[in-house]
């Protein structure tokens, strides 16, 4: 009997959300027969798109190269995601089942789109304005006309149009999903809900908002487990229910590019426009990448190295660590163009903006500046969580906590598959002694 495996990463989810989902009867099933690893040690930064490049490679950032949500552009206040696949320098998850001959899919799998290695696929891409349509947002993307047919067109009402709603884009993902595993049985699912996160950003980290996410989140991974058993694969299909990142509390929001604006390293005319820069500083929420124009001029490097060490001793502008490149490559595998990253003190999130004012409150629009956020040092915080049911693995199974770059190595000695450039290890305590 052909193994199957559904990956269902609950954006945000924590270890400590467990107390609640564990009173309901679809997660009360999941722990009493699953395996766990309490805690994950996310990557740097714990943003969604570098932590799901991670999740399905193995690999930390230095080595994939997704090292930001939105693309390394400067003078602007938002950049394009990665949205698709090619902005991953590695092999997936999706590419060893592939090269096994297994039938892979996604569904609003972050970093995915037109990924030749994922048969059925519905990818994280938006529509890029009000008058883009979104069968063709989809279709350009990577959705085939059978998904199309077979999963998306009958609900696509549930996206509410242009922007993304949660819950409603939520339902989208899982009903979508649902009818690709009742269609298609594929080997290989991974899916991508986010109405946690977005809970977490708009009311803070433990709320009555967070609680009803969650209620959603027992329901859809319902809905998720009983489509496998309409499409009668149920007993094969090995459950992974796990998150990328956890969330901090913040205060405020502040630009630094005020402040290299206000030393001369960016220009704009009088109206405020963007015209050039010499330095940088590009948002991952609560870190941020200083970027210079030109890396090697020394006296340049020394001279923002100098600013953004005196902003970090001033102590008010929001900054806790400074660090070069080699030395976050060192501490926590990240590497980019990028000069310095920036870490938050914790309670202050960075934006992109070069205009006054320096502070702002909350801006519940953008994942940055809500009432939490992430991109921190991942050591901090509430910690994302695993649990994995199903014949691959051993009920009861307890391991404490683990680096997040072990979870392809696992899932891929469970489903037999070869992940060699991998930088993390599997999990074998979590395994059935057959695998």
């Amino acid at each position: 009997m052909n193994k199957k495996m559904i990956i269902l990463s609950h954006d945000a989810l924590v270890y400590e959300d467990l107390n609640f989902l564990g009173s309901l009867p679809t997660f009360a099933d999941l722990i009493s027969r699953g395996a766990q690893i309490r805690t994950l040690r996310s990557i740097y930064p714990t943003i969604t798109y570098p932590v799901h490049a991670s999740i399905i490679t193995g690999q930390y950032p230095e080595h994939h190269g997704v090292i930001n949500n939105e693309q390394a552009q400067m003078g602007v206040l938002s950049s394009p995601w990665h949205w698709f696949a090619d902005a991953n320098r590695s092999d997936t998850l999706f590419t060893a089942a592939k090269n096994s001959g297994l039938t892979t899919a996604a569904v609003f799998w972050p970093v995915s789109g037109n990924d030749p290695d994922i048969d059925y696929l519905v990818t994280e891409y938006w529509s890029q304005s009000e008058q883009d349509d979104l069968e063709d947002v989809f279709r350009r993307s990577g959705t085939s006309e059978a998904v199309m047919a077979a999963a998306v067109r009958k609900n696509l009402p549930l996206l509410k149009g242009f922007e993304r709603q949660h819950p409603q884009a939520d339902e989208f993902v899982i009903q979508t999903a649902c009818d690709m595993i009742r269609q298609f049985q594929p080997d290989l699912l991974a899916i991508h809900p986010a109405a946690i996160d977005g809970a977490r950003h708009a009311s803070g980290l433990f709320t009555d908002k967070v609680n009803e996410s969650l209620r959603h989140t027992e329901r859809w991974t319902r809905m998720i487990i009983e489509a496998t058993r309409e499409a009668g694969v149920y007993d094969q299909t090995d459950f992974i229910i796990l998150s990328d990142h956890g969330q901090l509390e913040i205060k405020r929001s502040l630009n630094l590019n005020v402040i290299l604006h206000d030393h001369g390293l960016i220009k704009t005319d009088e109206q405020g426009n963007f015209l050039e820069w010499d330095a940088f500083v590009k948002s991952a929420a609560l870190s941020a990448h200083v970027y210079l124009r030109n890396p090697a001029d020394e006296a340049l490097s020394e001279r923002v190295y100098k600013l953004m060490m005196h902003l970090r001793d001033e102590g008010i502008y929001g900054i806790s660590e400074v660090f070069t490149r080699d030395e976050i490559r060192k501490k926590e595998h990240l590497d980019g163009a990028f000069s310095f990253v920036l870490e938050s003190d914790g309670y202050t999130s960075f934006g992109n903006d070069w205009r006054r004012p320096i502070v702002r409150s909350f801006d519940l629009d953008d994942y940055r500046f809500g009432r939490a956020t992430h991109g921190h040092l991942p050591d901090k915080g509430p910690q994302p969580t695993f649990l994995a049911a199903g014949p691959s693995f051993l009920p009861g199974a307890v391991v404490q906590r683990r680096p997040i770059v072990d979870v392809a190595p696992t899932l891929a000695l469970a489903l037999k598959l070869q992940l060699p450039d991998a930088d993390g290890q599997p999990v074998k305590e979590l395994l059935v002694n057959e695998v």
